[in-house]
């Protein structure tokens, strides 16, 4: 499985650093749990149409999603929402869940982990030049996350099953 981690060019208008995780996904830090005293983190996810996430869940850490733009499928412990700009939906630790963009448009979301400390697994897979992110599933700098099963639909493009680099 080739799940490497690059940076890739900022938006314009945007001094933010944004990085790869799989082709078609990237992911900015938007409030660093450093400024939140350890409360909250929020990231700013893009993913293109058949981008998502493997099943997993998240020991310690609430998720909260906020669709910008676009829509996203959310699987969350028995029930499957989509959600689209301006919902929001919220996964309690330990459920099992995942999300994939199944439209043929882009989505953009804010996600909020409370407390933060899931941050230090972005951080981690941000600086993966090139790496492998099974590494971190298997490390500590998890956050607590465990990978449960592959996305909840065939033809996802995910850190299991990438697309193919352009």
């Amino acid at each position: 499985m080739d799940a490497s981690v690059k940076m890739v060019n900022k938006c314009p208008g945007d001094d933010s650093e944004w990085w790869e995780v799989t082709p078609g996904e990237r992911f900015t830090i938007r409030t660093s749990v450093a400024v939140t005293g350890g409360l909250y983190t929020m990231i700013e996810v893009t993913a293109e149409s058949r981008n998502g996430v493997p099943v997993h869940t998240h020991a310690n850490e609430e998720e909260h999603f906020i669709v910008l733009e676009g829509s996203i499928h959310l699987t969350n412990g028995n029930q499957s929402v989509t959600l689209s700009a301006g919902d929001s939906a919220t996964v309690k630790r330990g459920a099992r869940h995942a999300w994939c963009n199944l439209s043929d448009n882009p989505a953009r979301m804010l996600i909020i982990f409370s407390p933060g400390h899931m941050e230090q697994a972005f951080r981690l897979i941000g600086s993966l030049e090139g790496g492998d992110l099974s590494a971190i599933a298997e490390s500590a700098e998890n956050g607590g996350s465990t990978i449960v099963g592959p996305p909840p639909f065939d033809n996802i493009y995910s850190v299991m099953s990438p697309r193919p680099s352009p």
